[in-house]
């Protein structure tokens, strides 16, 4: 895997560095969840990694804005992994 690559002067992690089965951290390092595909400036992630009750079934987003770094085969994401999994989109 090839190390990120940051875009422009804004200084975040290009999107094409995200791929299929990475997975998401928090800031913290705790797993936040899978990557299953980019769709424009969010990241979906994987059902399996959805929760329960409520949030079982379907898939949840995270936007780009959230991804801080991309290591390796990790997603970083800024904020730590408790605060972030309340930032997600449901869909």
């Amino acid at each position: 895997m090839r190390p990120a690559r940051w875009g422009g002067s804004n200084k975040e992690p290009t999107m094409q560095n995200i791929a299929e089965h990475m997975e998401v951290i928090g800031a913290d390092g705790v797993h936040v969840g899978t990557v299953d595909k980019v769709e424009g400036n969010r990241i979906k992630l994987t059902k399996k990694d959805s929760g329960e009750g409520s949030h079982k079934g379907h898939h949840h987003f995270i936007d780009k804005g959230l991804v801080a770094d991309v290591e390796g085969n990790k997603v970083r994401l800024s904020a730590k992994a408790d605060v972030a999994v309340t930032m997600e989109e449901e869909k």
